[in-house]
């Protein structure tokens, strides 16, 4: 698979840096090297994109020493670079680990990074572009392709919610100042709103407590010898619609469900609707006293700030 966003390497390396361009130019050979997947047997390929032997190409910008070839020393990055990437991406996405399984959850991942090497300096993002990647190669999680899709979408939501931005929340004082025929609100940038066919939320905490349980069962089982405990491999959620909001509060991760109604207020005023509008697009189940509810909780959560046009996402 191609990766998806960079530019082609250079033919060669440049003789010496002499410019930034020459130095721009070792440093894309230098990218496309490590983004390379590892072979079976996690060393690095033995052919350069041009079909080149790997260690002919290796050679040319970096100097062996007196035990490393060239070869060996790109070899060594990498692997640092994939095996840190794996863990990441393993770390972020305990949901879809449990799904697919240890085996089929791996080659999901080394596939999506061969396609989508991170382009950020943050591994935050790392699986910002994952439920786009399951959606274009079906077959690497199928049948549970849609099932996956919707845990890559949630499981996102939550590295979101933990650490993305956050603009100064509203007060009261504030709301009372404009007209509700006028007032748009924001809502937090960390704030997801989910439709899921799946009571994810449930489901994943239930991941995460097992994932705990094997790890201490683990140990437990190192200091027994001869200990077989294992647990066994969470079955998946059933079918049953939830709509959600994935947030943070005090700096810790909350799923909140929300009823219809609630939801589709919320979903008007993230897309701009003035507070009458959104109140109206609840529809019969926004009553008066359920409103004053809905909307003393969302305040006192801090969901609230001003209003901004949304900004397109970058691919």
């Amino acid at each position: 698979m191609k990766p998806f966003g960079l530019q082609a390497p250079p033919r060669r390396a440049p003789a010496r840096i002499a410019s930034t361009a020459d130095l721009r130019s070792l440093q894309r050979l230098m990218t496309r090297a490590l983004v390379r997947p590892l072979t079976a047997d996690d060393g690095l390929q033995p052919r350069w994109v041009d079909g080149r032997p790997m260690a002919e190409v290796a050679a040319e910008f970096i100097k062996p020493n007196d035990r490393l070839t060239s070869f060996d020393r790109l070899e060594i990055y990498g692997r640092m670079y994939w095996f840190r990437l794996l863990d990441a991406v393993r770390d972020d996405c305990p949901g879809l680990r449990a799904l697919l399984g240890e085996r089929a959850f791996d080659g999901l991942a080394q596939a999506y990074l061969a396609t989508y090497p991170s382009r950020s300096f943050t591994l935050r993002d790392l699986c910002s572009r994952l439920e786009r990647f399951v959606a274009e190669h079906p077959r690497l999680t199928a049948p549970r392709t849609a099932l996956a899709r919707e845990i890559a979408r949630f499981e996102w939501a939550q590295t979101v919610a933990f650490d993305g931005p956050s603009r100064p929340a509203l007060t009261l004082a504030q709301f009372g100042a404009v007209s509700p025929s006028r007032l748009r609100l924001g809502l937090q940038p960390y704030l997801t709103l989910l439709v899921l066919e799946h009571p994810l939320d449930d489901w994943v905490i239930a991941v995460k407590r097992r994932n705990a349980l094997r790890g201490a069962a683990s140990q437990a089982i190192a200091a027994e010898a001869g200990g077989t405990r294992r647990l066994r491999r969470p079955a998946p959620p059933r079918r049953g619609r939830i709509r959600l909001a994935v947030h943070r509060h005090q700096n810790n991760l909350f799923y909140k469900r929300l009823e219809p109604a609630a939801f589709r207020i919320l979903c008007a005023l993230r897309d701009g609707a003035t507070l009458s509008r959104a109140i109206a697009a609840g529809g019969r189940g926004a009553k008066p006293e359920l409103v004053r509810s809905w909307f003393a909780s969302w305040q006192a959560l801090g969901w609230f700030c001003r209003w901004q046009p949304p900004v397109a996402p970058s691919l």
